[in-house]
């Protein structure tokens, strides 16, 4: 996406269209779209084209960019699991790895980042009724592993409202609801966390369209990206207008949900309850 960006900008402040910019790589108007996007792999070969065309002249520069081309097409850890994964999620994953703030809005459970191993294990076993253990098991080894970079030196702020009906709609035994409400207490005291709840007290919200979450990256030249899971796909929005629908969305459920603190006695009520 970083590399596709660049590239991006580079066209268009020479007035080049994707069009022109197809034709000088052999190439359509929509791969240069999806070049652009970071959906598809890139050849140095055609890199170095529309660098010349785009008036990348300066060895350095061209150096940097090139230097972007192996990066980009290095397949990330969880190409692993891809047998065990929807063909949409991986390009999640990498986006999520990537980012430098979460914000997240859940209603159905607990967001995979806060998920303990024995929650997210009853999680996928509802969600995969015909799986064999092993694939469970590897669902679940992934979700843990995307959990280390919640904890890394260079972690994330994720920003996280629960909708209270996550908290009550039990995955697992009593214990297992037990374990995840004590450690979503724990996680929500880590620094770079902020937990808020959602009450059913409050009534009618923001959220009335369902989780979503909205990954933002340290590079400046990357638009906000808006993940939305459906049952058989998923939608990657990153067009200004949609962005800030769903920016507005979470920005007013921040607002209208108690704070962390206040959210983190909520938590222990639930505990007692439970």
């Amino acid at each position: 996406m970083l590399l596709g960006s660049q590239l991006r900008r580079l066209r268009e402040a020479r007035g080049i269209t994707r069009e022109a910019a197809g034709y000088s790589i052999r190439a359509s108007e929509s791969k240069i779209s999806r070049m652009e996007l970071g959906r598809v792999s890139f050849k140095a070969r055609d890199v170095e084209d529309l660098l010349t065309l785009y008036g990348i002249t300066d060895e350095a520069e061209r150096t940097s960019l090139l230097s972007l081309v192996k990066e980009a097409n290095v397949a990330g850890w969880w190409h692993s699991y891809s047998d065990v994964l929807p063909s949409w999620f991986p390009t999640y994953v990498g986006l999520e790895g990537a980012a430098s703030l979460i914000r997240v809005y859940e209603v159905q459970f607990v967001h995979g980042l806060l998920q303990t191993e024995a929650y997210a294990r009853a999680v996928v076993r509802r969600g995969m009724k015909d799986a064999s253990e092993a694939d469970v098991e590897r669902r679940v080894a992934l979700r843990l592993e995307r959990q280390k970079y919640l904890v890394s030196e260079h972690a994330p702020e994720l920003h996280i409202v629960l909708d209270e009906a996550a908290l009550r709609r039990p995955y697992g035994d009593r214990e297992v609801m037990r374990g995840q409400l004590q450690h979503l207490i724990e996680m929500s005291e880590r620094p770079n966390v902020r937990l808020q709840v959602m009450p059913f007290s409050f009534g009618g919200h923001a959220g009335e369209s369902g989780a979503f979450t909205l990954l933002s990256f340290p590079e400046p030249d990357l638009s906000d990206v808006v993940y939305v899971e459906q049952l058989t796909s998923a939608l990657y929005l990153d067009k200004r207008e949609d962005v800030a629908q769903y920016d507005k969305a979470l920005t007013e459920l921040q607002h209208d949900s108690p704070g962390p603190d206040e959210s983190r006695d909520l938590l222990r009520g639930l505990l007692q309850l439970s």
